[in-house]
């Protein structure tokens, strides 16, 4: 609010150029260079709290049941920023699917669906869920906490009890999620309602309604999981099926803010990856297929997406994902590919290159999800599984940099494009389990 009681936001007609000199903008940058790399700058303050702690006295309390990562999931033990043990499970896997991988990047759910094939992983993935809804919150600000946790405690609610369709327990599948929005959101969402008497009690009524209540209380999952995550316990195991050699091929990684800088001490820090200073997951898959690892000053940065740069400022998006990201991949690393784990960032880093062309920065880099890297390595289709033609950005350098003939890979994609117009489909995964709920499911 200014002197005059204008409200300011920063953003449409009410944004205001700071006028920095290059030096100042030098100056009000640095820090990041400086000091942000070392994981010493997020834990060197007091203990934060571990929410799980709050949850446990709730369910003991008997005002919720926690729905737990059982030995039936074959979890691995990973370790958090803080040191923390997180439980992270491996089998018997609910798909929380992403609204925007689905409509714009399916190669990205299609790649982790094949990885567990590949590595005969069990897992459900029903149409019987929601979006988050956390970008028109973050976007628009027109959401509100008690509908993000209602959706939340909804979605989880159904991975719970989807199974019984089966003939199956309750909590035999468990929810992992793949949007990196969702993530981070749910993972606040749970934080506010183990503090919030009053939010459990206004979602508490709603869920009744919708009924979606375990015993009359509400249902909390013991780990809120990302599908980078799995990736990378599992990273190991999928290494084991890889096809084909990187070793050559310099990979950038782009870090996801809702991902690692939202409840951050949820997060996997490994000490076998980067000397345990930045976020594990996608670094450590790619370091263990063999793939260069590059630095770059920018590391930190977002992608420039933003939520609601990406809707009053789309420029602003534009120029930051090019100038900030994609131009310092390309001329300081030198990087054949950049890896990410976030549906908004691959997209935003994909999906803006072009726009660069019409003011000389023609900075092509393919952006990937991690996921489609090591699905790639490990033979997938890159159009059939990877579907890397959905992507703006030119990938067929980085094919042939790698030794798959691109040119052969998309002429057997067409020919099964016209097999798929007469009606010969494959899928990935049984459609008849997709539904699990009302007159459409059949065993």
């Amino acid at each position: 609010m200014s002197d005059n009681g204008e409200r300011f936001t920063g953003h449409g007609e009410e944004w205001r150029d700071a006028r920095l000199s290059a030096q100042d903008a030098r100056t009000a940058t640095s820090w990041v260079e400086a000091k942000i790399d070392k994981r010493a700058l997020l834990t060197n303050k007091d203990r934060v709290e571990d929410v799980r702690d709050a949850m446990w006295q709730l369910e003991k309390d008997g005002e919720i049941i926690v729905h737990r990562v059982g030995d039936q999931h074959e979890p691995v033990m990973a370790k958090t920023l803080y040191g923390w043990d997180k439980k992270i499970p491996t089998n018997q896997l609910w798909h929380h699917k992403s609204c925007g991988q689905c409509g714009n990047i399916p190669g990205y759910p299609a790649s982790l669906l094949w990885l567990m094939n590949q590595t005969e992983t069990r897992y459900l993935d029903e149409t019987d869920q929601t979006s988050c809804t956390a970008w028109n919150y973050h976007g628009s600000g027109i959401g509100n906490i008690v509908s993000l946790a209602a959706v939340f405690l909804r979605n989880f609610h159904q991975a719970y009890v989807s199974a019984q369709a089966e003939g199956l327990d309750p909590g035999y599948y468990y929810p992992l999620v793949h949007c990196g929005t969702s993530f981070g959101n749910y993972k606040e969402v749970r934080h506010f309602l183990m503090h919030s008497a009053e939010l459990r009690e206004q979602v508490r009524k709603i869920l009744a309604k919708l009924d979606r209540l375990i015993d009359g209380k509400l249902l909390i999952p013991e780990e809120i999981v990302h599908y980078s995550e799995w990736l990378h316990v599992m990273r190991g195991r999928i290494a084991d099926k890889q096809q084909i050699d990187a070793s050559n091929i310099r990979v950038t990684i782009h870090p996801a803010c809702h991902v690692y800088k939202m409840v951050p001490e949820d997060v996997i820090y490994d000490d076998d990856v980067l000397d345990g200073n930045r976020v594990a997951v996608s670094t450590g898959i790619m370091q263990e297929m063999g793939t260069q690892v590059i630095d770059y000053s920018t590391w930190y940065d977002c992608c420039g997406f933003g939520f609601r740069h990406i809707i009053s400022e789309r420029e602003f998006t534009r120029s930051f994902a090019i100038d900030r990201k994609i131009k310092v991949a390309v001329e300081e690393a030198r990087a054949d590919v950049m890896v990410g784990h976030d549906t908004g960032c691959i997209t935003t880093l994909d999906k803006n290159q072009w726009i660069g062309k019409a003011v000389g920065k023609d900075y092509a880099l393919p952006v990937l999800a991690d996921c489609q890297v090591a699905a790639l390595l490990c033979g997938a289709h890159p159009y059939k599984i990877v579907q890397m033609h959905w992507h703006a950005s030119p990938f067929e350098d980085l094919l042939e940099k790698l030794g798959i003939d691109w040119q052969r890979a998309k002429a057997e994609f067409e020919g099964y494009l016209e097999e798929v117009a007469q009606g010969k489909i494959e899928t990935l995964y049984e459609p008849r389990r997709a539904i699990t709920s009302g007159e459409g499911y059949r065993p």
